[in-house]
Order: C-alpha cells, then sequence, then structure tokens
C-alpha cells in the first residue's frame, strides 16, 4: 500500500475537526429568519456539499421563490454567522489523532494537502494551527463544481503535482467518497461514509490509517 500512495488528500470539516454545530447555529440564524422549518435531520443533508447547495436545501422548504441576489444574500449572511462562530475555534477543537497522523505522514515524506468545499478552510486551519503540515489547501473559493464532483480533489492532487491515481482521499461524507472516485483516488472513508460501497478502505480512527499505510 505503501508503494501506491505517495499524498493523502484530507477532507477538513468531519475528518480533521467539527464545525457541524456551528454551521447548524449559523443556518439556524437565517432559517429562523425567513421563517423556515430547520432542524438536525435536514442540517445532515448538508453534509460535505457547498453553501449555495446547502441553502437551496433549505430554501426548498420554503413556500415561496427566492431569486438569485437574495439567495447571495442569504449565503452571505449565513458566511457571516458562521465566522463570527469560528472566532472562538481552539486548537482542542482538532480530533484527537490527527496530529500525530499528520506528523506521520511528513516524517515517512507523504506530500498532504487539503480538499474542502468550504471557503473558510484556511481560516480555519490558521485558528487551529495546523497550516504548517499542509503543503497545500484546495478550497470552496474558485470551485466550480462541489463534491460529489471530483474537482476539489483533483484540484489538490494538481496543487502537490502527484496524480490522482497516486492519492489518498480521506472523508466522511458520502458525497466526498464519490468525489474521490471520480478523481481516480484511493477512498479512505471515515465516521458516516463508511457506509459508502465506493470506499476502498474503512477507518474507525483516523490513526488507522498509518496502520493502512505500514507506518510505525
Amino acid at each position: 500500500m505503501e508503494a501506491s500512495v505517495k499524498a493523502l488528500i484530507f477532507d477538513l470539516d468531519g475528518v480533521i475537526l467539527s464545525t457541524d454545530e456551528l454551521h447548524y447555529q449559523a443556518w439556524s440564524v437565517i432559517a429562523r429568519q425567513e421563517g423556515i422549518a430547520f432542524d438536525r435531520s435536514v442540517n445532515d443533508r448538508l453534509r460535505g456539499i457547498s453553501r449555495m447547495d446547502s441553502l437551496d436545501i433549505i430554501l426548498s422548504y420554503s413556500s415561496r421563490e427566492y431569486s438569485l441576489l437574495e439567495k447571495q444574500r442569504l449565503a452571505e449572511q449565513k458566511n457571516n454567522a458562521y465566522r463570527k462562530l469560528l472566532e472562538d475555534l481552539e486548537p482542542r477543537a482538532v480530533f484527537e489523532g490527527v496530529v500525530d497522523t499528520l506528523r506521520a505522514l511528513r516524517r515517512h515524506g507523504y506530500k498532504i494537502a487539503i480538499a474542502s468545499s468550504s471557503k473558510n478552510a484556511c481560516f480555519i486551519l490558521e485558528k487551529v494551527g495546523l497550516t504548517q503540515y499542509f503543503d497545500a489547501i484546495s478550497d470552496g473559493n474558485g470551485l466550480v463544481h462541489a463534491k460529489p464532483d471530483g474537482e476539489v480533489y483533483s484540484r489538490a492532487a494538481s496543487m502537490l503535482g502527484i496524480p490522482a491515481s497516486l492519492c489518498g482521499a480521506i472523508d466522511d461524507a458520502m458525497a466526498g467518497i464519490q468525489s474521490a472516485k471520480n478523481a481516480g483516488m484511493t477512498a479512505f472513508a471515515i465516521g458516516p461514509s463508511c457506509k459508502s460501497p465506493l470506499a476502498d478502505y474503512r477507518l474507525e480512527r483516523i490513526t488507522d490509517l498509518l496502520g493502512i499505510l505500514e507506518i510505525e
């Protein structure tokens, strides 16, 4: 396995840390403002997809139609609320085992990147002190096609200068696993995405990655 994977590309939210609750709180503000019913079951449908796609799902529960300008305004309001919540994000938000895994990968010469649909990925990594571990960050800025399209993962591989076929992608969302396979990568599922039949490997915890890669 070690010989066939030269780079590891991580999804951010749900793999490195969780800002699910912050997204939920920010979307709740928008839904309440618009008089739309919104609960955690609806929030679960937003995992791994872009802000505008998430907004479309929420607005589908409304009795009225929204113009593109109105949608853009609501998406910006949500992002402002989310970024305000992110101000209190600390390194302790990072999942157990993540730092040890990243350090081990770097020691063994692997290239490491982030592939996230979030436009706030760089800001989040800086807040939790992880920027130094990543050779490239492919985020939602300039992204044309969100997951499950393979663009965000393909772009990360290009930024690393490693063929997609030699990259492993770690994602917790079903759409993320589909994205990784669409990009032609080995897909490592963790959390909810372990149910995906497309996953090549399933991780109970992030440190399991080291065992698969035969890193001691």
